[in-house]
């Protein structure tokens, strides 16, 4: 359909994590859905460009803007970008932002530039840093999506035993390569990853505690879903298993379908699916996050970490 037949964009979502698995299919649903919507996606520059035309094709307004999300310089640079457009009225009003991008590490060693675990550093302050950039420029009705997983609850009922549990303790711990047994190995890595969804859920609260009147926050749970590329930096063995060997179990209410779950983030972030700020989305329905996720404690001693963490001054 030729762009001049497509409404004019009157909102703009910004969207990380795009690019491959739920995000994709995600991303496709918007566009699709919401012919109204300039979707930003964040991505490597060496794929964004491709990643936005493709997103576009049809005539649905699409651009990118680059950044490695495990660099808070990089980070801090696509979000300045971003509210620098937003300022000089290059993009529509701001109504979103979908903070999908995660990775699972096979061990808790890996350091970013910035010198934190890469899994906190990706899962968790990268997220935080967009939404403390962006906040002053959200335009009410607006939602702030966080993909989250129930891995967070550490039991055989929501991750079959697979993912060890979090593991909580001082931000400033958790922040540092190293804070979890074993971290040199795989059960490190996923521990490392669990906490960091716990944590997610955590400022998830502080955001709707924070947040002006009208600005959202949800943590959205795709559940289980294999085939994606989460474990695309496990080992030859665990990335066969998520990609030939787990996909079958989606016929299974043990695992979600990356169709499925995709669509299911597109709703949470297009309203379609209700639930009110500080909400914990459980694929297609509001629902409780494990008990541990709720602890005002940690959420305000969180917050005040990756304050310290990731917020320089703003121009």
């Amino acid at each position: 359909m030729p762009a001049t037949n497509m409404p004019a964009a009157n909102h703009t979502l910004v969207m990380t994590g795009a690019s491959r698995g739920i995000g994709r299919v995600a991303a496709e649903h918007i566009v699709r859905r919401s012919p109204d919507a300039h979707l930003l996606v964040v991505a490597r520059a060496s794929s964004g460009a491709r990643l936005a035309d493709e997103l576009a094709s049809g005539g649905h307004t699409v651009s990118y803007v680059p950044a490695d999300l495990g660099s808070l310089r990089s980070v801090r640079s696509a979000a300045t970008e971003i509210r620098d457009r937003l300022r000089r009225g290059e993009l529509p009003p701001l109504r979103g932002f979908v903070g999908n991008a995660g990775l699972q590490y096979t061990n808790a060693l890996t350091e970013s530039p910035d010198g934190y675990e890469a899994t906190f550093a990706i899962n968790v302050l990268a997220n935080h840093l967009f939404v403390r950039m962006l906040q002053d420029h959200f335009a009410a009705p607006a939602r702030i999506v966080i993909t989250v997983s129930d891995t967070h609850f550490g039991d055989v009922k929501h991750n079959m035993g697979m993912v060890p549990g979090p593991v909580w303790n001082s931000p400033d711990v958790l922040a540092r390569p190293g804070a979890f047994a074993a971290p040199s190995g795989a059960a490190g890595g996923r521990t490392a990853y669990s906490t960091s969804k716990l944590a997610a859920i955590y400022l998830v609260h502080e955001y709707a505690r924070r947040l002006p009147a009208g600005v959202d926050a949800i943590a959205y749970n795709p559940g289980f879903v294999p085939g994606t590329g989460l474990a695309r930096n496990a080992g030859p063995l665990s990335r066969f298993a998520m990609r030939r060997v787990l996909p079958v179990m989606t016929v299974t209410p043990f695992a979600t379908g990356r169709g499925a779950a995709g669509r299911h983030l597109a709703d949470v972030v297009l309203g379609t699916t209700a639930a009110p700020t500080g909400s914990y989305v459980d694929r297609a329905r509001v629902a409780r996050s494990s008990e541990e996720s709720y602890d005002p404690r940690r959420e305000r001693e969180l917050w005040d970490a990756v304050e310290r963490f990731t917020v320089a001054p703003v121009a």
